[in-house]
């Protein structure tokens, strides 16, 4: 069955189709702040083309959204993004939305997918360019079960996989639906073994090609599909965009995995760093900027891009601890990029070389020229991660900044203090860290009113009361190897 829809244009298109077509629910998403995706549902009957002019909904019960007394929101719709969705037992079809402040008749300060909006009006009125596309890549994790604990007395988590090297012992009761009442295989991909192997290693093919399969359905281009260098961890390649379809397919890709997992037994996670000692997950994202119709990243210079696409290299790179805060908006996230993982740290460019954060993809002809931020994961709220290096890359435009020479050797075999004395910078090493870059260079994300001071702070505030203090606060079952006979 096929989920994808016509690109409606009107709310009459959208109600007729709806009723030819059977559908019984209409379902409105939208995105908070952490990134999480929110949905109300309408039976078919309720809705006309009015009901797309504006839907009420109870903004003081959205984290860090609206106090009770001012507490009444809309949802704007946007009707062309609509897809049947390919899990519900009656026929759905889904819209994303942006939020509306109807106190100051504008769109909300703290929508997200406005803030990425807001991003796009602002480098168009610049005149830096018109067109903004990005590519991201995320990877993820299917796992067999998690378990987590977090008691007074306790902290404990215990995740699980066929694949994993730790049950090389184990007994696994009906395993690969031989009949058998135990059963294990003994193939596996191993710590950091999982890079392109074929079935039986890559136990998860039928999995990710029913990923696949889902994600065409509903109207996404797929092209790559494969097993990643860790345990039980994959990817799938999604066809670039525009800056808002991008962060909308991110949404719509972390849906269709997580759901698809779940119908199979399996559970998903995007998570950076589920694994001690093997690779994380990344959201690596690619970027170019177009002006009428030309790609102002092609150029003549190294790897045959253009002073522009390197001021704009510079610029995030300028300004890239303090984007982590959006890219990287996890404490997890940080110990993805402890090197030693393939981790993208190192604050430098190059052609090819994957240990720098900024990659020069090899590609032939001027359309596809690009760079690659390797160091964004997938706990970033998509639409605040895509606006931060977009604004950080303009700055660098606007102030014409050097990104410096590229850095052509291997990265990773440089100690922290050859580091230091080349005069490289890295990320942030904490999301704390990240935070207070963020707050201290936040001018830039101000600039056009794209990210406002209220939000801006409500954010801050939102990270170190539901993620910074409490991490902080825990002990740590490794500290107690550490430190509990000292």
């Amino acid at each position: 069955m096929q989920f994808a829809t016509p690109k409606f244009t009107s709310g009459k298109e959208v109600v007729e189709y709806a009723k030819k077509n059977g559908v019984l629910f209409y379902d409105f998403r939208f995105t908070d702040i952490k990134g999480m995706w929110h949905h109300v549902s309408y039976y078919v009957n309720s809705v006309n083309e009015d009901t797309f002019k504006g839907i009420p909904f109870d903004g003081s019960s959205i984290a860090r959204w609206q106090p009770i007394n001012a507490s009444d929101m809309q949802l704007h719709p946007e009707i062309s993004t609509a897809f049947l969705d390919p899990f519900t037992a009656d026929k759905t079809l889904v819209m994303f939305c942006d939020v509306w402040d109807i106190y100051k008749n504008q769109y909300y300060d703290k929508c997200p997918r406005s803030i990425a909006k807001k991003a796009l009006e602002f480098m168009n009125k610049s005149g830096i360019a018109d067109t903004a596309y990005f590519g991201p890549e995320n990877e993820f994790f299917v796992f067999d079960s998690l378990k987590v604990r977090d008691e007074i007395n306790c902290q404990y988590y215990e995740l699980d996989s066929n694949e994993g090297i730790w049950n090389t012992h184990s007994e696994i009761p009906g395993s690969n639906n031989t009949g058998k009442i135990n059963f294990n295989s003994g193939h596996r991909p191993g710590t950091k073994g999982g890079y392109f192997p074929v079935a039986p290693i890559d136990s998860q093919v039928d999995l990710r090609a029913e990923f696949v399969k889902t994600l065409e359905a509903i109207g996404m281009e797929t092209f790559v599909v494969h097993h990643e260098v860790a345990q039980a961890q994959g990817e799938i390649g999604v066809k670039f965009g525009t800056l808002i379809e991008a962060a909308d397919n991110v949404q719509k890709l972390k849906y269709i995995v997580k759901m698809v997992a779940h119908k199979h037994g399996k559970t998903a996670t995007f998570m950076p760093k589920p694994l001690f000692g093997d690779n994380g997950n990344g959201m690596h994202v690619h970027i170019s900027l177009w002006k009428g119709g030309k790609n102002l990243f092609a150029g003549d210079k190294y790897q045959g891009l253009s002073d522009f696409a390197f001021n704009y290299v510079g610029g995030v790179l300028k300004y890239a601890r303090a984007c982590a805060a959006f890219t990287n908006a996890s404490t997890n996230s940080y110990k993805r990029l402890i090197p030693g993982f393939e981790a993208p740290s190192i604050l430098a460019y190059s052609a090819q070389n994957r240990s720098a954060s900024c990659r020069i993809p090899f590609v032939s002809g001027e359309k596809a020229k690009r760079v690659e931020f390797r160091f964004p994961d997938s706990t970033a709220n998509p639409y605040l991660a895509f606006a931060s290096l977009l604004m950080a890359g303009m700055a660098g435009v606007t102030e014409k900044i050097d990104p410096g020479p590229a850095r052509e050797e291997d990265l990773f075999e440089l100690s922290l203090d050859e580091i230091r004395e080349k005069g490289i910078r890295q990320m942030p090493h904490t999301l704390r860290e990240a935070m207070e870059e963020m707050l201290a260079q936040r001018e830039i994300f101000k600039q056009g009113d794209v990210f406002t001071e209220n939000f801006l702070q409500t954010y801050q505030h939102y990270k170190f009361e539901t993620e910074i203090w409490p991490w902080e606060g825990r002990p740590h079952p490794y500290e107690f190897l550490t430190t509990y006979s000292c």
